[in-house]
């Protein structure tokens, strides 16, 4: 095929092809004699496969190593970064969110007083500025290197975190899952709780921020369905489950961001859903202090189950539909 009747094909410019051609992720043949491109069918699926990419939101970079390695290992790298892609596109749409929610409260302020200080548009948009600065996520911990040794690390002989199965069984203890409900488990790791809540009935998704974690959890338990994300940004849209639980994860969180957190963890439940969580106490009684707080104001009710003098197991029930 001409590039003129590929472009009528695929519904795209001769301008894009070329865009394309030129940033190296397709190569048409050329007739010797005029130089005129010749696309055969397999440059007709890299098209499409670019402009599905594309579509999704994915960079040309990103583009270019997946079908890089779609060429060499069959696709193993595709998932992850169009899993990427879908977590960074999330966190924007969260923080767009954020801006209309933002926004209607100026619209509200005008309609009420006809007026709005600068100082009230001053410290609206810096209460934005410091929730996208709280958002902003970023491995600090190295994740993806610990896979490999993560239950051996949690393990009693490990001793990572110490009484670790009890904090896991009280957990799934105190959510009781009914037979078929769907939960969802935030910081999954190797999907050492997630696998728990599994053989009670549940259907389980995992999120985590790590993918070499995911990967592990999914050669653990190939029927649990993960997802790559964090706390602040969960790739699900609005009321898709009827619990949500974690387990040695929130700890690594700023007080600002436990708040978000909690937030993000209320959208995603279904009415009168709820949530348990596993919460070792960094830094003395304050923090738990703060989190209890947090949750009581987004309307929940919280049960506290003490481990040991640092670990606790949050259970937080709504008092009130969202």
């Amino acid at each position: 095929m001409k590039i003129k009747e590929v472009a009528d094909k695929l519904n795209i410019s001769q301008r894009a092809i070329r865009f394309y051609e030129g940033k190296g992720l397709i190569a048409p043949s050329k007739q010797a004699d005029n130089q005129y491109r010749t696309f055969d069918e397999q440059d007709i699926w890299r098209l499409q496969t670019i402009i599905a990419l594309r579509e999704a939101g994915m960079s040309i970079p990103h583009i270019r190593e997946a079908l890089s390695d779609i060429d060499t290992q069959g696709g193993s790298q595709l998932r992850y970064l169009l899993e990427l892609q879908r977590s960074v596109m999330f966190s924007k749409w969260i923080e767009m969110k954020g801006i209309i929610e933002t926004t209607d409260v100026m619209i509200q302020a005008l309609h009420t007083n006809e007026e709005l200080p600068l100082d009230r548009i001053y410290s609206l948009a810096e209460g934005s500025r410091r929730l996208r600065e709280h958002r902003a996520w970023e491995d600090k911990w190295g994740f993806d290197g610990l896979a490999g040794i993560h239950d051996q690390l949690v393990s009693e002989d490990g001793q990572m975190y110490p009484d670790y199965d009890e904090a896991l069984a009280c957990i799934v203890r105190l959510v009781s899952p009914a037979l078929g409900e769907r939960g969802l488990d935030i910081g999954t790791g190797t999907g050492n709780l997630a696998g728990r809540l599994l053989t009670e009935g549940a259907v389980m998704a995992g999120v985590d921020q790590s993918r070499e974690m995911l990967k592990a959890c999914s050669r653990k338990f190939p029927e649990l369905e993960t997802r790559l994300g964090n706390f602040l940004a969960l790739p699900y849209m609005d009321g898709r489950f009827d619990f949500v639980v974690s387990s040695f994860a929130l700890h690594h969180l700023t007080i600002e961001q436990m708040r978000m957190a909690i937030e993000e963890m209320r959208r995603v439940l279904r009415p009168h859903g709820r949530i348990c969580v596993a919460y070792l106490k960094p830094d003395g009684e304050a923090s738990a202090v703060e989190l209890h707080s947090h949750f009581e104001s987004y309307g929940f009710l919280t049960k506290q189950h003490i481990i040991n003098d640092r670990l606790q197991v949050i259970l937080a029930v709504p008092i009130r539909p969202k």
